[in-house]
């Protein structure tokens, strides 16, 4: 059984604030899939094709960020008790802005329009730094520092970097540099949005909702302790000897080096994770765990998979290799995870809404759907099939597009559709309950 004993809904946002980040994210890797299906091969030409940077930001921006994003909207006041200030304006405006941004983004990319681009960089600069002010407030606010809380400064913090470097690459102010130095500084945007906003705010976000949602024993003290500020300071360390390694100030190998001693930590985490599932008291299959799992092995993959190419110069050399890194990172750990976040956050934040009106307004009369009503198991494992197989398409496209990657688009398509469909069966469901719960107190009046 799950223990909420500890959560509050009293500062909470209305569901609406989460429901639509979580519905959007979908969509936009629906996009995805489509670009997939109707470019196929031309994406897997090399990471630098303006058509590959669409595809990667409309997976990063338009799904791990959006889902990131409700979520924490959502969690803060109901796992930290701080709310966010005026949220219900604030996550209006910030889904607005990002969605449209994005949007705007990617079209640039793919059409070359300067008019976009300066759009997109406006819209996003503006949206993401709304949502980093309204959040900052929110996590100065917390009176009893967790450590999620901890790993949640930080990941806001990097947001912040990845946005600043983004809108400077986007705007052309770093181009004077030089190619050779801009795909440093690239490399910089995607840690500081992968790593560190992505994968401190899941490492956080795991310290509560892997025990909570998976039944698992609690992550070790001292990790939950030190693992987030350890690897938040190993990530400003690389960024200084990157910058450092770009106006020749150290040898290129540096910075190089440095990851060897963070992607440990990364490592350790996914270990770690994959031992606790091992570990866990309900030993029923769940759907979440399974993508939970996939996206942990993706990690340790992907690690290997850069191991490897900084001590083979062949692979390293390889187009295939950053390619290999971006599905297994991207599609592999980021997508996964997300998709298992969904199935457990949103019938649970259903449920505990409903049930929490339902002894508000002391009405039995109207039952509320248990968790596994919301979303059916049988259609979250129907998607998460066809989620793994587009996985195994993408990475067979890295070796052989012309073979796969129309295939790998048409069943990533067909995934996001199916997650789609599901997330707006489990929202109508939790709709027509609350529209009874409403009916019963305004009856309950009369």
């Amino acid at each position: 059984m799950l223990n909420t004993a500890s959560l509050s809904l009293d500062q909470a946002p209305p569901i609406s604030i989460p429901f639509r980040f979580f519905l959007t994210a979908p969509l936009f890797g629906l996009v995805a899939g489509l670009l997939l299906l109707v470019y196929g091969p031309t994406l897997f030409l090399t990471r630098w094709a303006p058509m590959t940077l669409g595809l990667t930001h409309l997976i990063t921006l338009g799904m791990l960020a959006m889902v990131m994003c409700g979520a924490l909207l959502q969690m803060l006041p109901v796992l930290a008790g701080s709310p966010v200030p005026a949220v219900v304006m604030v996550g209006r405006l910030c889904h607005l802005l990002i969605t449209v941004g994005a949007g705007l983004l990617v079209s640039s990319f793919i059409t070359g329009s300067g008019i976009a681009n300066a759009l997109s960089l406006s819209l996003l600069g503006a949206g993401v730094f709304l949502f980093f002010i309204a959040v900052a407030v929110a996590l100065l606010r917390v009176k009893q520092v967790t450590h999620t809380v901890t790993a949640m400064r930080l990941a806001v913090i990097a947001f912040l970097f990845t946005l600043v470097l983004g809108l400077l690459l986007g705007s052309g102010v770093l181009s004077k540099v030089g190619f050779g130095h801009i795909a440093p500084l690239v490399d910089v945007h995607l840690g500081w949005g992968v790593l560190g906003w992505i994968g401190l705010l899941l490492i956080g976000i795991s310290y509560q909702v892997v025990p909570m949602f998976q039944v698992t024993p609690e992550y070790p003290m001292l990790m939950r302790r030190f693992l987030a500020p350890v690897l938040f300071m190993a990530l400003v360390v690389w960024t200084l000897l990157m910058l450092a390694a770009i106006f020749s100030l150290i040898g290129d190998f540096i910075p190089t080096l440095w990851m060897f001693l963070v992607l440990p930590g990364f490592m350790l985490y996914a270990v770690v994770t994959l031992r606790l599932q091992q570990q866990r008291k309900r030993r029923i299959p769940d759907i979440t765990m399974k993508f939970w799992r996939i996206g942990m092995f993706s990690i340790l993959f992907s690690s290997a998979v850069w191991i490897i190419g900084n001590v083979s110069t062949v692979v390293a050399n390889s187009p295939q290799y950053h390619l290999l890194l971006g599905v297994g990172l991207i599609a592999g750990a980021g997508v996964s995870v997300v998709n298992g976040m969904l199935y457990k956050i949103v019938p649970f934040l259903s449920w505990f809404h409903l049930q929490n009106r339902q002894l508000s307004l002391m009405c039995m009369t109207v039952q509320v759907p248990n968790m596994k009503e919301f979303i059916s198991d049988k259609a979250a494992r129907y998607q998460y099939n066809v989620y793994v197989a587009s996985l195994f398409l993408l990475f067979a496209a890295v070796t052989k597009p012309e073979w796969f990657a129309h295939m790998a688009g048409l069943v990533f398509l067909l995934s996001n559709i199916m997650l789609f469909r599901n997330l707006v069966i489990a929202m109508s469901r939790y709709y027509t309950t609350n529209q009874a719960l409403l009916s019963y107190a305004v009856d309950s009046d009369k």
